[in-house]
């Protein structure tokens, strides 16, 4: 199983509008309905104002490699254009 934790270092101020965009797009939901996704869940830091945190788990190099090409996936990173400085990527096994 791979784990992924994303940390998005977002615009000064636009953390919480990244994510209800994604919420209000149905991102976060289209991702967890996806076969193979064990967890998906974001989470404010508590010490950066601006930093958001994802938390992925895939149950499979193959899911994780389908869920790159998907609609939705694809859209996140638009929105990322739009409302994020920086993206940190962490993976492991899990």
């Amino acid at each position: 199983m791979k784990a992924i934790v994303v940390s998005y270092e977002c615009k000064e101020g636009m953390r919480e509008a990244f994510l209800n965009a994604i919420k209000a797009e149905g991102i976060d939901e289209a991702c967890r309905a996806e076969k193979g996704n064990g967890r998906y869940e974001y989470a404010f830091a508590a010490d950066a104002p601006d930093r958001l945190f994802l938390f992925e788990k895939w149950e499979t190099e193959e899911a994780l490699a389908l869920h790159r090409e998907m609609p939705h996936f694809k859209r996140l990173g638009e929105l990322k254009n739009q409302y994020v400085n920086d993206t940190i990527i962490e993976t492991f096994e899990a």
